[in-house]
């Protein structure tokens, strides 16, 4: 849907977000109200600022409303605070699926020369909410800013397709990715996967799969993971309410997403109980402070690292949820993804470069 056409309210919300967003901080500061701070941790100014709007904005989130009208206001919220860094090229695409086509969006920079390094990327929203459209901002900004191809995924979402619909849709679309690689001008060895929020957890679980012919990723980059579902961290006590995701929202995802309580203790649901993780790829975990993932998050890393994984961990603590998708709204969604550049960069294009070059590995 065009800006055009996107509902009156939310192109003022859009535009009001954008004006504050672009003003001297001590007019922010007077909208956001006195500093928020929690677990030693003090929420950034433009995190409080976008919640304290969008809680004014909206009277009913989206697990109080039909679950139709659940995912317009996550499409809603995807163009009010993104936006879409330009990109040479974006082209649909159709992955065969297990369960029939996985659409998908393939984004690729001006001036990439030769097969390409590469990030399959999937969307957040608790594996019941979000398209490729609510994932556009993150996937175009990563393209836009690293000579890398980036390829965002469709999957089947919940309650319509539960567990293992969304699971059985990455591991089909990663691996034809990879034994496709020719045809989207991609280096086979230099495919990385990685997603926010439920998109992380599919990805954490992808980097752990195993099977016959299949080709792991070449590093796991997890924004906000869940990483657990079979318990609430303390982050649930400390965040639980009032920074963005809720606890009683992550009660509905679940509820959504798995068909039996018990599903929750399967590492394919929670990686975090695998019983070995130390075959895992390189992996880049961001938490956000202000979440009530954030504990599990930090923990799966230290897991990780434990298991002898090349694991980098980066706390932003003054973030909430999601802030990564509000890349059309002040520096800090931005800043955070240029960080995460700069991993892509380090780990697979200049790596990419090197194997390629004259005397390297390839």
């Amino acid at each position: 849907m065009t800006t055009a056409h996107r509902p009156l309210a939310e192109r003022v919300l859009r535009r009001v977000i954008r004006l504050i967003g672009a003003a001297p901080a001590p007019v922010q500061r007077l909208i956001a109200g006195p500093p928020i701070r929690v677990d030693g941790q003090e929420l950034g100014l433009e995190a409080q600022v976008g919640t304290r709007l969008l809680n004014l904005g909206v009277s009913e989130t989206f697990e109080q409303l039909p679950l139709e009208r659940g995912r317009e206001q996550i499409a809603g919220e995807a163009f009010v605070f993104g936006h879409q860094t330009p990109v040479e090229t974006v082209r649909p695409l159709t992955i065969p699926g297990p369960h029939g086509p996985i659409p998908a969006r393939l984004y690729r920079p001006a001036g990439i020369e030769g097969p390409s390094a590469a990030l399959v990327y999937l969307h957040g929203g608790g594996w019941v909410l979000g398209n490729l459209d609510s994932g556009d901002s993150v996937a175009r900004f990563l393209a836009a800013h690293t000579p890398l191809t980036v390829i965002s995924i469709d999957y089947r979402l919940a309650p319509e397709h539960p567990f293992p619909g969304a699971l059985e849709d990455v591991l089909a679309a990663f691996a034809h990715i990879v034994g496709h690689a020719e045809e989207y001008d991609l280096d086979p060895r230099a495919i990385a996967i990685g997603g926010e929020s439920a998109g992380g957890n599919l990805a954490a679980v992808a980097s752990l799969h195993r099977a016959p012919g299949w080709t792991p990723p070449a590093m796991q980059m997890l924004f906000n993971p869940v990483t657990d579902l079979s318990t609430k961290h303390r982050s649930y006590e400390l965040f639980g309410r009032g920074f963005f995701l809720t606890e009683a929202q992550m009660d509905w995802y679940k509820s959504h997403y798995l068909t039996e309580p018990d599903q929750a203790l399967d590492p394919r649901v929670s990686p975090l109980l695998a019983d070995e993780l130390g075959h895992a790829p390189p992996a880049y975990v961001v938490v956000a402070g202000f979440d009530v993932l954030r504990d599990e998050g930090e923990r799966y890393a230290a897991a990780l690292s434990e298991a002898g994984v090349d694991v980098t961990l980066r706390r932003h603590s003054g973030h909430v949820h999601g802030l990564i998708n509000a890349t059309g709204v002040g520096h800090a969604a931005r800043d955070a993804l240029l960080e995460a550049v700069g991993v892509l960069h380090t780990r697979l294009v200049a790596r990419t470069a090197t194997d390629l070059s004259p005397g390297g590995e390839g």
